[in-house]
């Protein structure tokens, strides 16, 4: 299991490149903004309460759109005008070089509004971050966007509607140790970094081969691509999730997270069998 000090560092991270201007994506501006123009005006306020689907948007429409959105933001922030545009001093301050926060910024202003066309609640309230859904959500998503095995299946496990009763018997606590720490850990083994403060600077090059094209100083437009179409298709694959998906996903889970699987976790296995026992038998 990984310890306290991974985590929090990549959260630090996360955190970081959430405050730069531009990272944080307004939820209601962002939906009425790219579908409102598809809708009546009494279906806009369903649409900032529940998302697309909601209103009627098809699945493949929203992924269509997504596949586009993709390459429309990856395109307007490939180079170097996204960290040309930071107040002075800013990655000094935050002790995190200005190319690793612009990496970081692009990829999870990207996540935010995929997340939200595929129907994910505000990961704000007001101005402030929700932090428990940074430990979770926003590290999975980065855990998906770099390839890390078993983030793609653990996401669409804790996301699909089939398994949503099955995980909300259990404790936030046990979700969390569970299922994102281990992808906290496996990101930072990927990145080949000590996850510590002190080391994260001095080793923040290596980032740039190993998540594959990405040059200091500036993003290829291929790279990020690559990495927001990961996690398109991931959120895509949670829609229409079938019983035999999930199970194909617990195992991927296990093989990959061998020494992780702890009780907890077969016990989310044992209470969605439960549950699917149960409805055969209505």
């Amino acid at each position: 299991m990984t310890n306290n000090g991974d985590s929090t560092n990549v959260e630090l991270i996360i955190a970081n490149a959430l405050k730069m201007p531009g990272v944080k994506v307004n939820r209601k501006e962002f939906l009425v903004k790219t579908f409102g123009d598809k809708l009546s005006s009494d279906k806009i306020p369903i649409l900032i309460d529940k998302g697309p689907q909601e209103v009627g948007i098809g699945t493949d429409k929203i992924n269509r759109m997504a596949k586009s959105l993709v390459n429309k933001r990856t395109l307007q922030s490939s180079g170097t005008s996204f960290a040309a545009g930071l107040p002075g001093g800013w990655a000094m301050a935050a002790t995190i070089p200005a190319d690793t926060l612009q990496f970081f910024g692009v990829a999870l202003r990207l996540s935010q509004e995929l997340a939200y066309m595929f129907g994910y609640r505000d990961f704000w309230d007001d101005d402030e971050l929700d932090l428990e859904r940074v430990r979770s959500e926003l590290i999975l998503f980065l855990g998906v966007m770099f390839g890390v095995g078993g983030a793609a299946s653990t996401l669409k496990v804790v996301s699909s509607k089939m398994a949503q009763q099955a995980l909300k018997k259990l404790p936030q606590k046990a979700l969390t140790k569970t299922f994102y720490y281990p992808i906290v850990k496996k990101i930072a083994t990927l990145i080949g970094v000590k996850m510590t403060k002190d080391t994260f600077a001095k080793g923040v090059s290596k980032v740039i081969p190993v998540v594959g094209g990405v040059v200091s100083g500036g993003l290829t437009y291929t790279s990020m691509t690559k990495m927001g179409n990961r996690l398109r298709n991931t959120m895509y694959d949670s829609l229409n999730y079938t019983t035999q998906e999930f199970q194909k996903d617990m195992d991927e889970i296990k093989r990959e997270m061998p020494d992780i699987i702890d009780i907890e976790f077969e016990e989310i296995e044992d209470q969605y069998n439960n549950d699917q026992d149960k409805d055969k038998d209505q």
